[in-house]
């Protein structure tokens, strides 16, 4: 029950950065000109998306799940920081609540690792 959970548990905390990092990819240019709208660099595009895809996908297969989960916390906290704060525009502070939400989970992915099913255990990757 506790290894399903937690397979579970990541999967549903990574299908919005792999959700995401599919529409960026499709929507590449409009999300190069949102990064500009917002006064960030846009060669910082394409590794927003290979973050998102890739330790997306480290997490959903539990591969060096310690390490994706520190840089998915870390990516959420800038998020929240640089696009979501807007305290007078409810809807955004919702998004940065949830981005401190998130954040949270992959701090204790961090701290307890990706369980029995994931490739860490398979391949006794263990990072401490």
């Amino acid at each position: 029950m506790k290894n399903m959970t937690n397979l579970l548990g990541r999967v549903l905390m990574i299908v919005i950065f792999l959700w995401g990092g599919l529409g960026k990819i499709q929507g590449y240019s409009g999300f190069e000109q949102y990064m500009q709208h917002l006064g960030l660099a846009v060669w910082l595009t394409p590794f927003v998306i290979a973050l998102e895809l890739g330790g997306g996908l480290a997490v959903l297969l539990g591969f060096y799940t310690r390490v994706a989960s520190l840089m998915l916390a870390a990516f959420c906290v800038a998020t929240a920081v640089l696009v979501h704060y807007h305290p007078q525009d409810e809807m955004q502070m919702i998004n940065f609540m949830k981005n401190l939400s998130m954040t949270g989970g992959f701090l204790i992915l961090a701290a307890y690792g990706a369980g029995s099913l994931s490739l860490d255990e398979r391949l006794k990757l263990k990072l401490r």
